[in-house]
Order: C-alpha cells, then sequence, then structure tokens
C-alpha cells in the first residue's frame, strides 16, 4: 500500500471491478463507518460485501439495521481446542502436543478467565506458545492488562475502561454485584433480579416497576455478553430462559477492581485476619476453611448482603449485621430451624430470604412473621410443607417460592415433575442429588403408570398457605400452594384478592375445588404465569375458566388427564406451553398451532394418538423457537409439514425407557434448525438415524448427544 499514490482510490477501483469480502475489525464510533462508507463510495447495489466487527451495539446496528448479530462467546471445547491450536504452534512452546488430562483440567480453569473470547484465547495461546505459563492463581487480569506480550488486547481493554467509565449509575453496582457469584455458577435469573431489588439497585419509576427495570438491566448485561446462557447458540431464544451465568472475562476484571468500589469480599481458601475484610457484599466460597478467627475479625457495619456456598455455621451470623438485606443460602448444607430462629432475631430488615435447597429447614418459625420489610421469600425444595399463621402479617412480601416439587433435570429441562417427590427417605440419604435426579427420570415410567403421582395424597408438593392469605395483597409471585387439604377451597377463594398476582402455582387440584379455582383465575386482569398439577382423572375440570387470563404469557399443565381446555386456543399472549399429560390427539395438536405468540413448546405424554406426532405445513407455529418432545416407546414418529416452524432454532428430544425406534421425517423442513439435543434412553438406531438426516440438513445443525443412560 506504501507503494500506491492513493490507497483509497486503488480500493474504490477493486470494489468495483471485483466481488470483495472487506472486513472492519474494531470500528469504534458510527462517524467512522459514515467515513468510511463515503471514502469507498460503497452502495448496497454493490457486489462487495462489508463485515463490521464493534464493540457497540448501537454502531453495529447503524451500520446494518437488519443483518446484525452479537456474537457469543465460544464454549469450552471449542475454547479448549482453540488454545490447543494457538499454543502448539511453536516448537518453543510449553504447551504439549498431547496434554494429559491435567493439564487439560489446568487449561480449563484458565480458559474460563477468559470468558469464551477468541480474542482473549488466542492471546493467551500465542503467550504459551512462546515459552511463557500463566498460574491459575496469579492475577490473570493484571498480567493481560499490563505485559507487553498482550498488546493485542489493547484495543479491547481500552472499549472495557471506557464502558465502565460512562457506565450509567444505575447499572453499574448491578454489574460489580455479579462477582458473587463464582465462576460457572448456575445462576437463576429470578434471583439475580430479586437481589437486585432488594438491594435497592432497581426501583419503580413512573414509567415502569422495579422488576421491569431489572429485566432491562438483565438483558443489558446479556447484550454486552457480561451475563451468558450455559451452552446457548442463540441470543434471541435464551435471553428468556430462567439460568445464567456470569461470564469469565468479565468476572475477573469486576474482581480486579472491586476493592475500589468496596462493594464486594469473599472468603475463600484459607484467609488470615486483615482489616481490608470490609464492605457491603459478603460471600462464603465453599473451600474457605471457615475460620472462626478470621470472620471475628471483620467489621459488618456497612454489610448488606450474606450469601454462603458450601457448608453452614451458626458462627455467620452475627447481631452486628442489624441492616443486612439480603440473605442468600441457596444451597447451602447444615442450615438447622435452629439457625432460622436466630436469622430472624437478629436480621429484622431482610428483603430477601433464600432458603432454596436447605433440605435440613423444617418449618418457618411463629416470629417469622417479624421480618415485616421482606419481599421475597424463597423455601423451594426445603421441607417445609405448611407456612405460619404469621406469614399473613408480610404486608411487604411480593414473591413466595415454595414447595417441595422438584424438576428431573435443570431448570430448561422439558421434563417436570408431574406431581412433587416424595420427602426425603432412605434413597435420598444414599444417594447424591444429581444420582437422585437420574434414577428419578428413569423410574418416571413406572411410577406414572403403577401410581400415577409421586406423592401420597396427603402431600401435593406445595405448601399449605394460612388463612388470611387474601389480605397480602402485595403479593406477585406464589407457587407452589398445595389446596388438596381441608381449607383448600376457602383458600382458592382468598386469591380473588391476589389481583396483583403474576404468577401463580397451585397442586393437588381436584373436583372438589376446581369450581373455586376455575373463578380466582376467569379473566384474571395481570396473571402472566400459571402451573396446575392435577390430581386423578380430573379431566374437564379445568373447562369452566372463562374467559382466560388476557395477559396469560406461560402455561404449565401436569396431571392424568386426555383432554386440553378448550379455552387454550385463546391464549393470544401465550409464549411458553408446558404439557405432561395423558394423552395428545391429533387434532390438538393441530390447534396449538394457531398460538400466534408461542416461542416455547414442551410435550411430554403417556399415549400419542396412533402413535405419532404431526405437526402439519402451512406456516403453523410461526413465532415457535424452541420445540422439546419427551418421547416413549408409544410413540414411533415425529412428522415436520411443508413450512412448519418457519423459526425453529432448538429441539430436543428426551427419551425415556428404552426407545427402540423413533422415526423423523421432515427435519430438512425446518429451515434455521440451528441446534438438535438428544437425551435419556434410547437404541443407537435413533441417534444414527437423526445424526444422518441432520447430516444432510443445509444448515448443518449441531447435534448433542448425551450418554445414554440404562432403562432398568
Amino acid at each position: 500500500m506504501f507503494r500506491i499514490k492513493d490507497p483509497v482510490q486503488e480500493c474504490r477501483e477493486l470494489l468495483q471491478n471485483y466481488k470483495c469480502l472487506i472486513v472492519i475489525d474494531g470500528l469504534q464510533s458510527t462517524e467512522d463507518w459514515d467515513q468510511i462508507k463515503a471514502a469507498l463510495a460503497f452502495q448496497r447495489d454493490n457486489r462487495s460485501r462489508i463485515l463490521v466487527i464493534s464493540y457497540e451495539e448501537s454502531v453495529a446496528t447503524y451500520c446494518s439495521k437488519d443483518n446484525w448479530w452479537n456474537v457469543e462467546g465460544l464454549e469450552i471445547d471449542d475454547a479448549l481446542d482453540l488454545l490447543i491450536r494457538t499454543a502448539s504452534t511453536s516448537r518453543w512452546s510449553s504447551w504439549p502436543s498431547d496434554p494429559s488430562p491435567a493439564d487439560i483440567e489446568q487449561a480449563k480453569i484458565l480458559l474460563h478467565k477468559c470468558g469464551g473470547l477468541p480474542q482473549v484465547i488466542v492471546a493467551v495461546g500465542n503467550f504459551m506458545a512462546e515459552g511463557w505459563s500463566i498460574d491459575n492463581d496469579d492475577n490473570f487480569m493484571g498480567t493481560l492488562e499490563t505485559h507487553p506480550a498482550f498488546g493485542s488486547l489493547r484495543g479491547l481493554f481500552d472499549w472495557v475502561h471506557s464502558y465502565f467509565h460512562s457506565c450509567e449509575d444505575l447499572l453499574k453496582p448491578c454489574i460489580f454485584y455479579l462477582s458473587i457469584f463464582p465462576v460457572n455458577h448456575k445462576i437463576r435469573r429470578s434471583r439475580l433480579v430479586r437481589r437486585w431489588i432488594a438491594e435497592g439497585y432497581s426501583r419503580d419509576t413512573k414509567e415502569r416497576t422495579a422488576e421491569e427495570n431489572a429485566e432491562e438491566s438483565f438483558l443489558d448485561l446479556c447484550k454486552l455478553n457480561m451475563i451468558q446462557v450455559p451452552g446457548s447458540t442463540s441470543l434471541s431464544y435464551f435471553m428468556r430462559m430462567p439460568l445464567c451465568q456470569v461470564n469469565g472475562f468479565f468476572r475477573e476484571y469486576i474482581i480486579s477492581r472491586s476493592m475500589e468500589e468496596n462493594l464486594v469480599f469473599e472468603l475463600e481458601g484459607h484467609c488470615s485476619v486483615n482489616s481490608q475484610h470490609t464492605g457491603r457484599h459478603l460471600t462464603i466460597g465453599s473451600t474457605w476453611d471457615r475460620d472462626m478467627s478470621v470472620y471475628g475479625s471483620i467489621d459488618f457495619s456497612r454489610l448488606r448482603s450474606l450469601t454462603v456456598f458450601g457448608e453452614w455455621e451458626s458462627f455467620f451470623i452475627s447481631d452486628k449485621m442489624r441492616i443486612v438485606r439480603v440473605l442468600d443460602l441457596e444451597d447451602t448444607s447444615s442450615v438447622t430451624d435452629g439457625d432460622l430462629e436466630q436469622m430472624v432475631k437478629l436480621l429484622p430488615r431482610l428483603k430477601f430470604l433464600s432458603l432454596r435447597g436447605c433440605k435440613e429447614i423444617t418449618r418457618l418459625p411463629d416470629s417469622f412473621g417479624a421480618l415485616r420489610q421482606l419481599q421475597t421469600l424463597d423455601i423451594r425444595h426445603t421441607s417445609v410443607v405448611t407456612l405460619p399463621a404469621s406469614t399473613t402479617k408480610l404486608q411487604k412480601l411480593q414473591h413466595i417460592r415454595a414447595g417441595t416439587t422438584v424438576q428431573l433435570d435443570d431448570d430448561t429441562s422439558i421434563v417436570d415433575s408431574l406431581a412433587p417427590p416424595q420427602p426425603e427417605t432412605a434413597v435420598t440419604s444414599t444417594l447424591s442429588m444429581s444420582r437422585l435426579r437420574r434414577a428419578a427420570t428413569l423410574v418416571l415410567p413406572e411410577l406414572w403408570t403403577h401410581r400415577g403421582r409421586l406423592l401420597p395424597d396427603s402431600h401435593n408438593g406445595g405448601v399449605v398457605v394460612p388463612r388470611g392469605i387474601g389480605k397480602m395483597t402485595a403479593l406477585h409471585n406464589i407457587s407452589v400452594i398445595d389446596v388438596s387439604v381441608a381449607s383448600g377451597s376457602a383458600i382458592l377463594e382468598e386469591l380473588k384478592n391476589l389481583t396483583q398476582l403474576r404468577k401463580l402455582g397451585v397442586s393437588g387440584v381436584k373436583r372438589e375445588n376446581c369450581k373455586e379455582l376455575c373463578c380466582a383465575i376467569s379473566d384474571h386482569a395481570h396473571l402472566e404465569s400459571l402451573s396446575l398439577w392435577l390430581g386423578t382423572n380430573q379431566a374437564g375440570c379445568l373447562d369452566a375458566i372463562s374467559p382466560p387470563p388476557k395477559k396469560l404469557e406461560s402455561l404449565k399443565l401436569y396431571g392424568q388427564i386426555d383432554k386440553l381446555p378448550p379455552w387454550i386456543k385463546l391464549l393470544s399472549n401465550l409464549r411458553k406451553l408446558k404439557l405432561r399429560l395423558t394423552m395428545i390427539r391429533q387434532h390438538e395438536v393441530d390447534l396449538l398451532k394457531d398460538l400466534t405468540s408461542l416461542n416455547i413448546l414442551c410435550l411430554s405424554f403417556k399415549e400419542f394418538e396412533y402413535g405419532e406426532l404431526r405437526f402439519r405445513g402451512g406456516t403453523s407455529f410461526r413465532q415457535l423457537w424452541v420445540l422439546e418432545i419427551a418421547c416413549n416407546s408409544r410413540l414411533q414418529s415425529v412428522t415436520f409439514g411443508d413450512h412448519v416452524m418457519p423459526r425453529l432454532e432448538v429441539l430436543k428430544i428426551r427419551c425415556c425407557n428404552n426407545v427402540p425406534t423413533l422415526n423423523f421425517s421432515g427435519l430438512e423442513k425446518l429451515q434455521i434448525l440451528r441446534e438438535v439435543l438428544l437425551k435419556g434412553s434410547y437404541d443407537n438406531k435413533v441417534e444414527q438415524d437423526m445424526r444422518s438426516q441432520l447430516g444432510k440438513h443445509q444448515n448443518k445443525p449441531g447435534f448433542k448427544v448425551e450418554p445414554r443412560s440404562n432403562s432398568s
């Protein structure tokens, strides 16, 4: 180019005479784009194409309002492959050409800190290729920022520094708050959003509620890839799913600066007595040695939140924590009823309390009503089956998550429990939770066939709520409540007074109380999510819901019924539908295709009419992004017609009871299919047939197969 008198003119002539692909990396402003377009005299009807890479979404959308993508980080296997290929390019590399399992595990720890960013992975790989090594215990972010070998990352760090410097004051604490959670830790979206609200990081405005503002902040961080969805391949789909995790690169960046902001401090490994142990948010890691003397040296006077991972110790609660707003003990072990009484006594200003997964908790104390500021209570997957009468004193309580209903896989799974599992038994004491879930998945068909439910009638997986619940008019979310008890009908009557409800989950629905249930739900002004667990032989008991809630976006029906309520076709705003029922007929499948807003459809049935599922063509299921099907030996074929599901990106198939044959036809008609997941118990022929069909698909969608499980 230096030999060319006028390089711009030369480029113009090249564009006029040849079809070119031009890549502009690191575009920082719309002004730069305007100047480049003008200089190259580039027109839309030109045969050449320009690919622009920018850190700014506003710049990307300015360059092309339609054809732009949010580039996601690499998944760990792809990231490892890129690192190995890069680090092995030099004969002086310290990285072995055939790494051992131990080397790979160490590399993965390092890669998680790279956050799946190819630019960072390549820079680290080149660093290793020159014979350098990065210890996982070193200051990773400091090395990337200061070492001359990482000059290629200067543009990235310039953008990150600029973004954090100019970030809105309301969003910045939300970002630094992310470092509370360990690397790769899966976080429920609602958990994070409601914690932000309790901390005061998201508040009501004239235009929107605090929750709506928090959701907007969440989406902003998703667009920046600071928050990611594990295993995602399509942002348009996964941003609406409940599980997320903090991008490892941004987490390292936040940690390297968090003491400047004085927000989060963490106890991990072995810590010494240190005057720097102070801040607003304390997180106790699972590896911390639980040294009481270290804990006693901490200044709790400014503490606003306490988050514990791993084992609980009674000395974690102190009378010096009286302004703590958030106590999050999700999946913490060894928390007792006595510990809970101390929490209620010493933390009167709590706004967010999560005991989710603390199985040793069997009851809430009578003094529980003293937490008058409480907004969110999560006691899901504990042993609590009844809420105390004092709960009705909590007039600011908006969210109650309770009950022992368990999904047999993660929150994105299609196989939710038809009914809740039994309280802990000898089986649960000898199996790890992950093994228990796998076991439950395998025996589910037998439980369904011979027992019809996973719990005795006396305990339907929800919690029994006290009379007077109708006075708690601030409630937005309550699930799952058990109405199979004697007071169930009266409780359902009280639900009519909860006009602000957005989400409702009810178990123990039967003919004796379905009239009251239908009255409470019919024409509800704000209800957006409804989950119902029905007892045996309850066909038709939901037909009396008239009209159905106009704003309903999510509907989940579980039970031994073989007929869909006819009002489903009226749910014009329904985006998510999960059905786990006895039978589905073809005309009911055809009924679902006209749900114009439906994005996610999950089907799980004991019987399929004629042993088949047919999704007929004619541009049906126009907005469907995700289809999940639970298959058993009674399902023989799944057929997709012409022009069906034009926006389907993800297909998930779960097989149970060792499915011997399952024929798919028409997969090639799903034009933008990007990912297929096959899991469960199935014959090898099922995998081979699906792999063969996808190999011929024009998109070459990704095909993920989880190891097959035995059906015995």
